[in-house]
């Protein structure tokens, strides 16, 4: 159907449509001699715009921007519109011209994105763009492109292992490059040297970009490396070795020989079909066979004189034997005479002593070990060695001697109180044992002490973490020696791979190997967000050898296994039968999960240049990072000019920047060439450094100034971030580093029987056995549980002998600083046992 046009419209047309013939009419008057022979141009208003060029898919390496190009014909005008929004004019760049062959106009518009661009919107959509073309008849759209940063993460998903092949036999090493985009491309080589599978069909690469070798060779020995690579980086694998090894095989057998005069023929193979090779296993089986000639094949030979000469000389050697024999036999009986007849007359020696019972001495209040301790007492002692009462050798033999070397004097008093100790003495004792070389020194951080059956608890002062040695863990009898101590990142190397990353400090107890009747609970910080969602959370535990294993997956834990650990928003207790190395170790599943970062800002105590430095210190949101991070301050004078910040740093591959605003221009202005600092984001990701810090250079303008307000802005790049002010003067200390925010922490590091507990034993084993036994009304320690709000650890509960004494112990782990004794009599009000009235009772009469 055509298309009907107002009178307005078509006077409209017509009017520029005169115009623009006019136009060409007027070039061709003025122009050159051939301009008569120039073509009239083809009517173009009832034309849609068409694109000679769309825009095209674009990926921005780094910070280098993308330019994305539009040309279309006829257009009077060209629009990029990128994720739904027009692009602002100023930012297009336009050039027209005329197309030689139909004289139809032609527009080309270019636009630039940036990364920051990109950034704004990352993990909402995608961000597109798409021009949009008008001419006086119509619009036309292009089609989309899509711009994507492009990344090619470091760590394989999957590296290819080691492997010895035997000869002819197929090979195949897997390989799962990192994460990119765009995809990775993936070759594979062999001594540095690219394998072509075109020229060698003897490889073949999979479509997951598994290695294949179709028939081992020898020459296919080598080391064989997995590479990545896109638009932006290239990876390698580590190197796998391949060892192609060649059994023996053995040749034909040769002729029978002739019969010999032992009446035998043999015959012989060799081990050369092939010969063994490259580690190859030699030939199995003889290598030389024998077999009796018959008779009739033996050669004849004459008897006579040679054979009455050997049987002659087979008789006088048995003579002879049998004559040494009766002499030997001679002799010793003779000597057993002797003998007898010393010791007979050695009576005489003896004459007038009587003989006396000889009894081997106790050790002195050696008793003390066996008595029942009187429980009515807050202090009860034990005078004493500190080595068990039996002398069966210990599970644990690590060296020849006991677990650790004597203590000075042989002997060590047990209160159920403080323990008065020299933590220098007891480390440089511990060091000396092979198997605790490898532990940290720092006697700051660590805690030891001396248990018995009774239990106790050992804490590292201001880092959250604590070993809780319930009643009867150690068995009766038995007095241990145990140490608690942190370890540095840095001294130990954790194997992560892909996105796993530390979420906890690495803590030691110990020693190893120790007898434990009922598990120790660890306590200690992590530092992910507590969704088991976001997280695949694994607790690692370091063998005598130093490998690390995963010994518990969160979330999966079976009741039978030796470890069990409760997550809470920023601790976590673990139940542990064995005694040794631990950390918890994080895999995000997806780009949710999150680390807590701790951000924490230092200056210079005394300032008396222009320049004034601003520190900020990222780390893991864990008690012994910062203990460590204001330990150093204070050694280096610094000043603590704000409170601590939280950040929850994801997942992104994005890295953390921050940067300092508002400043007053008048007095101040920033030393920084950029706009921000920048922190990678696997620096921060994978934990191996405990902290990290950028420094801001500032300067003021004069001495005099001393107030300093600004504006501090942390963020990871995707857009999530923080802003807080700060405003302090520079010339006055008002934060004292080791006052204010590092809580001095007044309680012993390590306490010995009941003083440990806030619920005291007796009342503890009357609370145990009122609710061990199921009660029909439930009023019992499933209903303790839920009171204390731990249902969700009822299987585990119900694995132990004593599910109340379980709880009671987490209990303890939980709430020993902060803990309401109250609180927990309520509980037991409310279940309706009889024993709540008890903890209203005081120590004493305890």
């Amino acid at each position: 159907m055509p298309l009907l046009l107002s009178p307005f419209v078509r006077c409209r047309l017509g009017a520029e449509l005169l115009v623009l013939w006019l136009g060409f009419i007027g070039v061709t008057c003025t122009g050159s001699e051939h301009a008569a022979t120039a073509t009239q141009p083809a009517a173009f208003s009832d034309l849609l715009p068409h694109f000679l060029v769309e825009p095209e898919d674009e990926f921005i390496v780094k910070n280098k921007p993308v330019m994305l190009t539009c040309r279309s014909t006829p257009a009077t005008q060209i629009y990029f519109k990128c994720n739904g929004e027009w692009v602002h004019q100023d930012d297009h760049l336009i050039v027209r011209t005329v197309d030689p062959s139909t004289a139809l106009p032609v527009m080309e518009v270019t636009i630039e994105i940036t990364r920051q661009q990109v950034e704004k919107i990352f993990g909402l959509d995608e961000y597109w763009c798409q021009c949009v073309a008008w001419s006086t008849t119509g619009t036309q759209k292009s089609q989309k492109a899509y711009i994507r940063i492009a990344y090619l993460r470091k760590n394989f998903e999957e590296e290819p292992q080691a492997k010895e092949v035997a000869l002819d036999q197929e090979v195949s090493l897997r390989c799962h490059p990192p994460e990119g985009v765009p995809q990775p491309e993936v070759e594979w080589q062999r001594n540095e040297d690219v394998i072509d599978p075109q020229s060698d069909p003897n490889f073949f690469i999979t479509t997951d970009h598994n290695l294949v070798i179709k028939k081992a060779r020898l020459a296919d020995t080598g080391n064989y490396t997995c590479v990545a690579k896109n638009i932006v980086a290239r990876r390698k694998s580590n190197s796998a070795t391949i060892l192609i090894y060649v059994d023996g095989g053995w040749s034909e057998w040769s002729k029978w020989s002739p019969c010999g005069a032992d009446c035998a023929m043999w015959r012989s193979r060799e081990c050369t079909q092939p010969s063994p090779g490259t580690g190859g296993k030699d030939c199995q089986g003889l290598d030389l066979q024998s077999l009796n000639c018959t008779s009739e094949q033996c050669p004849q030979t004459a008897g006579g004189a040679e054979d009455v000469a050997l049987y002659v000389g087979m008789v006088a050697v048995a003579l002879c034997l049998t004559l040494l024999l009766i002499i030997v036999v001679l002799v010793y009986r003779r000597k057993k005479a002797g003998l007898d007849a010393d010791v007979a007359d050695s009576s005489i020696l003896t004459t007038g002593f009587q003989p006396m019972g000889i009894k081997p001495s106790k050790p002195e209040n050696s008793h003390l070990l066996t008595i029942q301790p009187d429980l009515t007492t807050t202090t009860t002692s034990y005078q004493g060695t500190l080595r068990s009462r039996h002398d069966a050798p210990s599970k644990f033999s690590m060296t020849n001697g006991p677990l650790l070397d004597p203590l000075p004097k042989g002997s060590h008093t047990l209160h159920n109180g403080k323990l008065n100790s020299d933590p220098a003495d007891f480390v440089s004792r511990l060091s000396t044992q092979n198997y605790f070389k490898t532990l940290s020194r720092d006697v700051a951080n660590t805690s030891y002490g001396t248990f018995n059956f009774l239990g106790g608890r050992l804490t590292i002062p201001n880092t959250g973490i604590s070993l809780l040695i319930p009643p009867e863990a150690i068995p009766r009898g038995k007095i241990y020696e145990i140490y608690l101590t942190v370890q540095k990142k840095e001294d130990l190397r954790l194997p992560l791979a892909g996105c796993q990353t530390l979420l906890s400090p690495v803590v030691s107890c110990g020693p190893p190997g120790v007898v434990l009747s009922r598990p120790v609970i660890l306590s200690m910080d992590h530092c992910s967000d507590a969704c088991l969602d976001n997280w695949a959370i694994r607790l690692k535990k370091q063998t005598y050898e130093g490998a690390w294993e995963d010994v518990l997956l969160m979330g999966e834990e079976l009741v039978s296994d030796p470890y069990y650990c409760q997550l809470e928003a920023e601790t976590c207790q673990l139940f542990s039968e064995q005694l040794g190395t631990f950390a918890l170790v994080g895999e995000s599943l997806h780009m949710g999960a999150a680390k807590r970062l701790r951000l924490v800002l230092f200056s210079d105590a005394y300032c008396s240049t222009l320049e004034y430095n601003i520190r900020v210190y990222c780390m893991d949101d864990t008690q012994d990072v910062f203990k460590e991070v204001m330990q150093m301050e204070r050694q280096l004078g610094g000043r603590l000019i704000d409170e601590p910040h939280i950040l929850l740093f994801k997942d992104s591959y994005h890295n953390l920047r921050l940067s300092i605003h508002d400043m007053p221009q008048a007095h101040w202005r920033s030393k920084l060439l950029a706009g921000y600092q920048e922190i990678p984001f696997y620096h921060l990701w994978n934990g191996s450094q405990r902290y990290l810090h950028c420094t801001f250079t500032l300067e003021r303008l004069s001495l005099s100034t001393c107030e300093l307000t600004c504006q501090m802005c942390v963020w990871q790049v995707e857009g999530e971030g923080q802003s807080f002010s700060l405003d302090f003067n520079i010339a006055k200390d008002t934060r004292a580093v080791d006052s204010e925010f590092l809580l001095m922490d007044t309680n012993a590091t390590a306490l010995a029987g009941p003083s440990a507990f806030q619920i005291p034993y007796l009342i503890r084993q009357k609370i145990c056995s009122s609710l061990d036994a199921p009660c029909p009304n439930g009023a019992d320690w499933r209903m303790l549980a839920q009171r204390l709000k731990l249902e969700r650890h009822m299987s585990f509960f119900a694995s132990k002998a004593s599910p109340t004494s379980a709880i009671l112990d987490l209990w303890e782990a939980q709430h020993f600083h902060g803990g309401n004794i109250n609180q927990l009599a309520a509980v037991m009000a409310d279940i309706g046992k009889q024993e709540a009235m008890i903890f209203l009772v005081s120590d004493g009469e305890c």
